[in-house]
């Protein structure tokens, strides 16, 4: 059976399988259609939430990242783990007990102002827009390898799909196909990942093969790799980061944004109480630990065979001949996400960092080598390991079911968040008070079908690969929704002229500071200035921006809200209310 034939058998089952459940879990009413009707078992919502919040980003790019970046693309894992930790502890218990599963309703009610929550709907959007651009473009890179056709086609069918579920279901639908797709997205990323460090190392586990030892060359792994990419003019795999700076700002922006994002927040609503919210978060973390531990691995490896792939026999012999590539490269250039350009034309694939300049003058002009040839996109790298490492169809075909399970199933609870908060609290709670309750569904399915058509062309024409696209969409949840929230739970004399000024400082300052780089509204070419770190105000990139964003709205909620009254009595006592358990009374000395 051609390898087609089987990735069609794997994505079709599992498409089976989510349309299956959409079917048997179809919403009847708000409450099924928002939060699952709050009966979900907090194991089964852990599961779920894990599948939510591992996107196409964590999937596809980030061990993409982490090939191509070494140890500088770890913020995104330190990042993004430390953001849900954050989350489970700091905001989730006490949203839970508030008893708001909207992050616009929170914070309109705890803001008492209409304006309050209109900023939080926009900023809420805003962010979920972008967050789902980077999990369509995901998708799209998935469908056109493995289906052939080509990456706008392949958005559009994950589109369709995506639309099916969500809007049918909603957080219902949603939370049982996230299940189904928590189970195929880590088989589908464990399995290969297992196979790959058994070649390399002979050990199965692939967190202990990473520091295992090549049994090619008996070379530890990371040394070799480190001795591969620096023969290739590239800094070392392990080295350390000279913009420290930026690092750090970096994971702060991924942390508090991915707290601040309102797609994982709903998901504490879904079980019966608050220590059941508790119990989700801890199992949610170790349903995430699995991938997370295992992403470095897999992107080391991945680098070393790609390597190996391009110089058979190390840099110093003849590099491989174009016409000879293996088939895993023909169709990775079938989808134009794998590039080569015969520059010196030899006939043969050079493949090396040509922006080293000293490496330049010195090894590649030796070689006559005229510029690196081999362009590689780094949402690739997942999906074409099984194939650089030569393993069975079925493992190929289960990467193509985990790929598209991880980019739909975030996708899907993104779109929740921006329906919910169109439907909930801009018509229900603002413009609307009096719709009904199937009105409000209705509401709630039409914006959710017009957020995936706005998605959709933002995907065919993306301001960058899925990674960086949801670093985006997090430094606006984190200049914009996160401090809201920490204030809103754990200060009472942040008021609602306040926290709207905040909202507004935080989210216009990081926005304007990433369209000046990344394209005004993401329109390709509309960039005022070159994206590349000579350019960047003291060294802060775009992605990384987020965290100064989020100070700057803490410090102008502080400022206005000094200048202006506190909240009226019965908002302070309801955040004291939030913030102690029932009965908690002073300490008594015996």
């Amino acid at each position: 059976m051609s390898q087609f034939w089987i990735n069609i058998i794997f994505v079709g089952l599992s498409f089976a399988l989510y349309f299956g459940i959409a079917i048997w879990a179809r919403a009847g009413s708000t409450k099924e259609f928002y939060v699952a009707g709050g009966g979900v078992h907090p194991v089964v919502n852990g599961m779920a939430t894990a599948a939510d919040w591992m996107s196409a980003a964590s999937f596809i790019s980030m061990a993409g990242m982490l090939a191509m970046g070494g140890y500088a693309a770890s913020a995104y894992l330190m990042g993004w783990t430390g953001g849900f930790v954050l989350l489970a502890l700091l905001l989730a218990p006490y949203l839970r007990k508030f008893g708001k599963f909207t992050v616009p309703d929170f914070i309109g009610d705890r803001f008492y102002s209409k304006t309050a929550r209109l900023v939080a709907v926009v900023c809420l959007i805003l962010a979920c827009t972008t967050y789902v651009i980077g999990q369509m473009t995901g998708a799209g890179v998935a469908f056109s390898r493995f289906l052939e056709v080509d990456s706008t086609t392949g958005l559009i069918i994950a589109a369709v799909v995506v639309l099916f579920y969500a809007v049918l279901g909603g957080m219902k639908g949603i939370t049982y196909t996230q299940v189904a797709q928590y189970v195929v997205l880590m088989i589908a990323y464990i399995v290969p990942a297992i196979f790959i460090s058994l070649q390399l190392t002979g050990n199965p586990v692939p967190q202990l093969g990473m520091f295992g030892t090549d049994v090619a060359s008996g070379t530890p792994i990371l040394q070799k790799l480190d001795m591969l990419v620096t023969d290739l003019g590239f800094d070392q795999y392990t080295a350390d980061v000279p913009n420290k700076l930026n690092m750090f700002l970096l994971t702060m922006s991924l942390m508090i944004g991915t707290a601040g994002l309102p797609h994982v927040i709903i998901r504490f609503f879904t079980v019966p109480k608050v220590s059941d919210a508790r119990t989700s978060a801890g199992w949610t973390l170790i349903f995430i630990a699995l991938l997370y531990t295992t992403a470095p691995a897999v992107g080391s490896m991945a680098r070393m065979n790609i390597i190996n792939t391009v110089y058979p026999e190390g840099r110093d012999a003849p590099a491989l001949v174009h016409a000879e590539r293996p088939e895993w490269m023909v169709n990775w250039e079938n989808t134009g996400l794998l590039k080569f350009e015969d520059k010196n034309n030899d006939g043969r694939i050079q493949y090396y960092n040509d922006k080293n300049e000293q490496f330049n003058a010195t090894v590649a002009a030796e070689k006559g080598w005229a510029g690196n040839e081999l362009t590689i996109n780094n949402d690739i790298l997942v999906l074409a390991n099984p194939e650089i490492a030569n393993l069975p169809g079925w493992v190929i075909g289960l990467i193509a079911a985990g790929g598209l399970a991880a980019a739909l199933s975030t996708a899907a609870g993104l779109l929740l968040a921006i329906s919910s908060a169109i439907s909930h609290d801009l018509i229900k709670k603002t413009i609307k008070p009096d719709i009904t309750d199937k009105g409000e569904l209705m509401a709630a399915r039409v914006s959710m079908t017009v957020a995936i058509l706005v998605a959709t062309y933002l995907g065919i024409n993306p301001p960058g690969f899925a990674a960086q696209v949801v670093a985006v969409a997090f430094g606006i949840a984190a200049s914009t929704l996160f401090p809201a929230l920490m204030m809103g739970i754990f200060s009472k004399r942040i008021n609602s002229a306040g926290a709207t000024a905040g909202m507004i400082a935080g989210g216009v300052a990081t926005c304007v500071y990433i369209f000046l780089y990344m394209g005004w509204f993401f329109i390709p070419g509309t960039n005022t200035f070159e994206n590349v770190e000579a350019n960047w105000i003291m060294g802060i990139s775009p992605l990384s921006f987020g965290a100064i964003g989020a100070l700057i709205n803490f410090a102008v909620a502080f400022i206005v809200s000094s200048m202006t009254p506190p909240p009226p009595k019965e908002v302070q006592d309801l955040v004291e209310s939030v913030r102690y358990p029932k009965g908690a009374g002073a300490a008594v000395d015996h």
